[in-house]
């Protein structure tokens, strides 16, 4: 489960926000759309493990969504969500591509075994090649490329960057890099993540990537800028 990416396209924000953070709290990483347009762009974009589709969905309802990304990929593992809970809701939402079904109010930790359990039937690959624009990192040699110039980095530096762009335009929090880069027996300083986050920008700019490419949001963590370079291309994963 450990930075498995998922997307979550909910419109109610409390309740995403509520999975979101149980999610982060395991080892996910998650992308939020707010309604059915948003989630086919993000859908279109990233390179997602698995969906959580709410089905009542603005601009494009969740079955809809659902056959549409069902016919961008045969293979990628969807969970629906509905406050509806009788049989012909459950057999539309299965015929129109969703691998399982969820009732709402959602029982977060019945969710997760479901997630796990879809997982293991798929054995869906995490990607291994991440690209944001011109910026590349390959975790099968561990090798960081900013158009094609090779850029060194410390093994923190690193971790710090393929969450970066494993999140993509949505905020990496601080204690999501302490979860999944420091060991919890060796918690970073306070002002560790801000040093390697200093010396990451610099060694990105000086490859060229333009100097704001990692965006702080204040009190709350970082991200990658939407305007400095196009969002992350879908690449297979080497097994």
């Amino acid at each position: 489960m450990r930075n498995m990416k998922i997307l979550l396209v909910e419109d109610d924000a409390p309740l995403a926000d509520t999975v979101t953070e149980f999610l982060t709290d395991n080892h996910c990483l998650v992308t939020v759309a707010d309604d059915g347009e948003a989630g086919l762009e993000q859908f279109k974009r990233g390179d997602f493990n698995l969906v959580l589709l709410d089905v009542m969905l603005p601009k494009i309802d969740g079955i809809e969504l659902c056959k549409r990304m069902r016919s961008e990929d045969t293979d990628i593992p969807i969970i629906m969500m509905t406050a509806r809970d009788t049989s012909t809701d459950k057999i539309t939402g299965l015929d129109a591509g969703a691998d399982d079904y969820i009732v709402k109010p959602i029982d977060l930790p019945e969710m997760l075994a479901r997630v796990r359990a879809l997982m293991r039937r798929v054995n869906a690959p995490i990607p291994m090649v991440l690209r944001w624009g011109d910026l590349q990192v390959d975790l099968n040699v561990y090798e960081v490329t900013y158009q094609d110039r090779v850029i060194s980095l410390t093994p923190k530096e690193f971790g710090i960057l393929e969450l970066l762009l494993r999140h993509g335009y949505n905020v990496l929090r601080r204690h999501v890099i302490v979860e999944h880069v420091w060991s919890l027996d060796d918690p970073p300083k306070e002002d560790t993540i801000n040093t390697n986050i200093k010396s990451l920008r610099n060694k990105l700019k000086a490859a060229g990537a333009p100097p704001d490419l990692i965006e702080t949001i204040h009190s709350v963590g970082y991200r990658l800028k939407r305007n400095s370079d196009k969002p992350t291309e879908k690449v297979a994963a080497k097994v």
